[in-house]
């Protein structure tokens, strides 16, 4: 019998929660009983298994990280909607590091096509037909900014720029200038 109080959603809301304590590789169904001082069993009404609640998790990601990049585009062209759109990303992973690696987990096609990851790259396209990219251009636009945001934001929360000056916000700026210069200057094939 399910513990009273205890749902998919809740579930996998404490999921995301010790993904942001402990990191998103010891986040299990196991880990998830001892938090709420369960049986593991007693979870499996709600889990199929420590895969079903890390994509759980990783979908809850997308949505709060797609959320937050519409409200802060709203309005927003150009250089300013690029570094916008880039500071989500890297302040989300500052406040919800599990979780920021929780929206990095490789999902089947049909989760995958049916997630809020859908909605960051129309997000990322829209920026990108600001700087009049068509394709094929704007897919290597869209690969070249995501690995931009997070390669900065994982060498950042690794600690890479830490022991030396300038800060690491200066070069961030400095990163998004130079993106959106060579936006706005997309070499031609």
């Amino acid at each position: 019998m399910a513990r009273v109080g205890l749902n998919t959603e809740r579930l996998t809301q404490a999921g995301a929660e010790l993904a942001d304590e402990v990191g998103f590789d010891q986040v299990t169904v196991s880990a998830l009983a001892r938090r709420f001082d369960v049986k593991v069993a007693s979870l499996y009404s709600h889990l199929k298994n420590s895969q079903d609640l890390r994509t759980r998790i990783a979908l809850l990601a997308l949505e709060e990280l797609a959320d937050r990049a519409a409200d802060a585009l709203a309005g927003r062209a150009g250089k300013d909607a690029l570094t916008a759109f880039a500071n989500v990303y890297r302040d989300y992973a500052r406040e919800h590091p599990g979780r920021y690696t929780a929206a990095r987990l490789r999902l089947g096609p049909q989760t995958g096509a049916a997630s809020a990851g859908v909605r960051h790259s129309q997000m990322t396209r829209a920026i990108l037909r600001g700087y009049d990219l068509t394709e094929p251009d704007q897919t290597h636009a869209v690969r070249l900014l995501g690995s931009v945001f997070h390669g900065y934001v994982s060498l950042e929360m690794a600690g890479g720029f830490s022991h030396s000056a300038p800060d690491s916000q200066e070069s961030w700026s400095r990163a998004l200038d130079a993106l959106d210069a060579l936006l706005r200057n997309w070499p031609a094939p």
